[in-house]
């Protein structure tokens, strides 16, 4: 059997502050949503954009951090990978949800909860990150 690569990695902004909570035996999990946006030139020469919504949940040591350190709006990378979720609500009906799971994280905005303010729009600092990840502007975005 050959093996499969589930990786995902997302730069994008906090949507809510992150929610920490503990397993019945004791676990951290944070659980947060991102959001993540595109620009393009449509073909009648009209910008247009879309944002993509991820939800993530840390777990351990990462899940803790994430609390203490992430706040709404703040710009974030994440790394992990997705998984899909199961359950069916009192009615029977089956609901889905795709998580990213994170086992990397590095903040990308201001380190401090209380400031919201930072300009996230620096093409030098992204470009900088993207060197960093070792990836090629071509392909992020």
């Amino acid at each position: 059997m050959t093996r499969g690569l589930n990786k995902v990695m997302v730069i994008g902004n906090m949507g809510r502050d992150p929610e920490l909570r503990y397993t019945p035996s004791g676990k951290p999990v944070t659980s947060f949503s991102l959001a993540s946006s595109r620009s393009w030139i449509a073909p009648d020469g009209e910008r247009r954009e879309e944002t993509e919504w991820f939800n993530v949940v840390a777990w351990g040591n990462l899940a803790e951090i994430c609390n203490q350190k992430l706040s709404k709006s703040q710009q974030v990378y994440v790394e992990g990978r997705l998984q899909t979720r199961s359950w069916q609500d009192e009615r029977g009906q089956r609901h889905f949800r795709t998580e990213v799971i994170a086992n990397e994280m590095i903040i990308l905005g201001p380190r401090d909860k209380s400031n919201h303010k930072a300009d996230f729009s620096d093409p030098e600092l992204s470009l900088d990150l993207l060197n960093q990840l070792g990836l090629e502007e071509h392909n992020t975005f």
